[in-house]
């Protein structure tokens, strides 16, 4: 049986298929080309907003009468005693540790001293043996005067052996200073307190080697910690505000929430090369010693301000060559560089003499790179500028963190 032929489509129905395919064709290029046009806007719109820098206000504040500067301080005995030994031993015992309350006088330690012992036996010995020398001297001397008066000898002589008698007593006194000498490094081996305090260092104990003087080691250390020292180092902008006669208030780790009131007693009225700080020294009665030598302390003064001026934050200041600068945005949001003089430097805030007002829109951390003229955006949750705001200007455009590439 012969198979029946296929059926061959007309040439009509073969035009019409491949009129029907090139215009799905040229619809899905065209569908395309305009989905990566739409995505290349939208990239380069994220890339310009991107561009503009973001940046926030500072806070400007006005001077107060008064201004609180904050500074550090270090609490120093009112009087500290580094105690060394004055003779050379063995340290025998130490009856004082630290932390005791001891008094002038006080015995902290005994020394072992046998060298000493010796040299001070010795030394009585040739004092006993110098004055029979004295004695016997004087006899002589005497017998010769009788023989000079019976011209049994002659005067010469006679000189002689009250010469000789002279020689004798100050070998006497001799010895008996080198005695007293010893006697008083004897009393050296008690080591004692120089005044009342506390003792705050033990540096030895039992059997150690002492060495006299102070190329030793040091044994104690007492403080007397009925008062206290505060030492502070005042920048050079500073110094003429403080005076004798100031009161300043101190704040310790230690105490939280407990401030303890000082008195500025002297200045050294001498500014460091080093630093351009002061050195003052405050003081402060210590009745129940909760003020310890060697501590940190936050010292607050008081000092006269200046309600006319401007403090603008530390971070706010753009060093330029011209000097000191900040910068500003202006009513069309663009922003400007304006040159300021600066008066105190209050360590967080300074204050500004000339060139800047409350109602300027003063940007904080400005970038490295900005420019006068440069349009930037406010950072979001930012201060809106008050000059804009006021005078109906464009207001800048906040930050948009949303706005991403799709």
């Amino acid at each position: 049986m012969t198979p029946d032929p296929m059926p061959v489509p007309g040439r009509r129905r073969l035009i019409l298929a491949g009129g029907t395919a090139l215009v799905l064709a040229s619809a899905v290029a065209a569908f395309g080309l305009a989905g990566r046009a739409h995505d290349l806007r939208q990239a380069e719109d994220w890339s310009n907003a991107r561009a503009v820098p973001t940046v926030a206000l500072a806070h400007l504040t006005r001077g107060d009468a008064t201004e609180t500067v904050t500074l550090p301080g270090s609490i120093q005995a009112y009087n500290r005693a580094a105690i060394y030994a004055r003779i050379s031993g063995y340290l025998k015992s130490w009856s004082q540790d630290i932390g005791a309350h001891v008094g002038a006088g006080t015995v902290l330690a005994d020394i072992d001293t046998p060298d000493l012992d010796q040299q001070l036996d010795q030394a009585q010995a040739d004092l006993v043996s110098a004055k029979a020398n004295e004695r016997l001297a004087a006899i002589t001397a005497d017998r010769w005067r009788t023989l000079v008066a019976a011209q049994a000898v002659s005067r010469q002589t006679a000189d002689e052996k009250d010469g000789d008698e002279e020689v004798k007593k100050a070998a006497v006194d001799a010895s008996q200073a080198n005695v007293r000498r010893l006697e008083a490094m004897e009393n050296f081996k008690k080591v004692t307190a120089p005044f009342d305090g506390v003792v705050t260092a033990r540096n030895t104990d039992i059997g150690a080697l002492i060495n006299a003087g102070a190329g030793g080691q040091q044994l104690f250390e007492v403080s007397d910690l009925h008062r206290v020292r505060i030492y502070v180092r005042v920048p050079q902008a500073l110094a003429a505000d403080l005076a004798p006669g100031q009161k300043a208030t101190l704040d310790l780790p230690q105490y939280p929430g407990k401030s303890f009131e000082a008195t500025l007693v002297t200045t050294s009225r001498s500014v460091s090369e080093n630093s351009r700080t002061m050195l003052v020294e405050l003081q402060t009665d210590n009745p129940d010693g909760k003020l310890w030598p060697g501590t940190y302390c936050d010292v607050h003064f008081e000092i006269p301000g200046n309600p006319s001026l401007v403090r603008v934050p530390a971070t706010a200041l753009v060093a330029a060559d011209q000097g000191m600068q900040v910068a500003v945005i202006g009513l069309d949001g663009k922003t400007a560089l304006k040159p300021v003089r600066l008066g105190r430097d209050l360590g967080d805030t300074v204050e500004v003499l000339d060139g800047l007002t409350l109602t300027d829109n003063v940007i904080d951390n400005p970038p490295e790179t900005l420019q006068a003229g440069e349009e930037v955006r406010l950072a979001a949750g930012a201060e809106a500028p008050k000059l804009a705001e006021r005078a109906g200007a464009p207001k800048l455009a906040e930050r948009d963190d949303k706005h991403e590439v799709d």
